[in-house]
């Protein structure tokens, strides 16, 4: 492995080629090779990176992308192991990275087995979230030389920074793609009477606190609802919420 030196110009031309790099893919499949490739470099036989869309509410989309065993894949899906995998719990609540170890699996025992089992001993994952709404997990990881604080030190931003720029090149993608509402951007009014819908406020009350009449505010309720394709108040909320919005 090469020296620990952190050199300050070499990561800015690094930095600069990953971002590039991202950005000339042209599918989510020559993405996932181009960020399989950063990991390698960075000394991670495995790479992954899962990202949960806001929309729907009630079953948002997923897409996962890694380059791990097909048995594992498999094992990972029957078992249904992402609704008990401590890293996955940890991307929902936190945006600092995570370093596999054993107390962080304490609590999933026959998971940590089976991964151990299939040679991914050895991880590091990096949560991601951003104003879209979108959420999502970098994870390398490796079946040997466990991670000492020297090379933490020396790749630790990489590492932290590759995360976040596959993350903003991927969720703009996906979002475009699927979630078009997310290019949508409400006026001032728009959002200040939404906000206030959030809240709980009726129509009546949010005329009153305005100053405006009640005519006007369903007026500006009914164009928030034509362009986020929302059956009502409630669903507009929620999907201004989601996306960021408001």
């Amino acid at each position: 492995m090469h020296g620990f030196g952190f050199d300050i110009t070499f990561m800015n031309t690094w930095r600069d080629d990953q971002l590039q790099a991202l950005l000339d893919t042209r599918s989510d499949a020559e993405f996932f090779q181009r960020m399989a490739q950063a990991a390698r470099e960075l000394g991670f036989d495995y790479c992954a990176y899962g990202m949960r869309l806001p929309l729907p509410v009630a079953a948002p989309q997923l897409l996962m992308l890694n380059n791990y065993s097909t048995d594992w894949q498999q094992r990972y899906a029957q078992e249904d192991y992402l609704s008990v995998d401590p890293t996955v719990a940890h991307g929902t609540r936190s945006v600092l990275p995570l370093v596999w170890s054993e107390p962080v699996f304490a609590e999933a025992r026959p998971f940590w087995e089976d991964a151990r089992g299939h040679g991914l001993r050895v991880g590091w994952s990096q949560p991601c979230h951003d104003g879209r709404g979108v959420a999502g997990l970098l994870t390398l990881a490796r079946s040997h030389e466990p991670l000492s604080e020297a090379e933490l030190r020396h790749n630790a931003y990489r590492m932290v920074w590759l995360g976040q720029a596959a993350h903003e090149v991927l969720s703009a993608r996906l979002m475009e793609r699927t979630a078009p509402q997310a290019a949508i951007r409400l006026t001032r009014r728009e959002a200040e009477i939404l906000r206030w819908t959030a809240d709980g406020a009726t129509s009546a009350q949010v005329s009153e606190r305005l100053h405006i009449t009640e005519r006007t505010v369903n007026f500006h309720i009914n164009n928030v609802l034509l362009k986020l394709e929302a059956p009502n108040k409630t669903a507009g909320v929620v999907k201004a919420l989601r996306l960021g919005l408001i």
